[in-house]
């Protein structure tokens, strides 16, 4: 059996951390993700997913994620049942931030401060067009 998921969005409001009575870290958080159809005429639509995280994963996103980041999450769905508190059954659906990344720019909407990468910029050579070979590939003789 499967149960994995790949998430990326922005964080809906700013994630608070907390701890249980026996120490560990917990953070619950939620992501907007914008759907990939849209009806013409009509404005994007967006999921608003619940997640949580454990551990080092909920320090990590505590410390470099704010509302309003985007982030990549990686992860496992969770239901629970249970009984409200008016006698209704209910069920919860989460995903279990396993692993959690950075995407866009540290520019971009609520990201880390920029001091937490600072590293030295790559250099590249710059590549001439003719420094490169044209590749053909002929593949007319393949019967597939």
């Amino acid at each position: 059996m499967m149960n994995m998921v790949a998430l990326m969005g922005r964080l809906t409001y700013e994630p608070e951390l907390r701890t249980t009575p026996s120490g560990v870290s917990v953070l619950r958080f939620q992501i907007a993700c914008d759907r990939s159809y849209q009806k013409s005429g009509t404005e994007r639509q967006a999921d608003f997913i619940d997640c949580v995280a454990w551990r080092q994963t909920a320090d990590f996103i505590s410390r470099y994620f704010h509302k309003g980041s985007m982030i990549a999450v990686e992860g496992s769905i969770q239901t629970q049942n249970y009984t409200d508190k008016n006698g209704n059954q209910r069920k919860s659906v989460e995903v279990v931030a396993n692993n959690v990344n950075f995407c866009g720019s540290r520019n971009e909407g609520g990201a880390a401060p920029a001091q937490a990468f600072e590293q030295p910029a790559p250099s590249y050579a710059s590549a001439q067009s003719s420094d490169f070979e044209e590749i053909v590939d002929d593949d007319d003789d393949l019967p597939f």
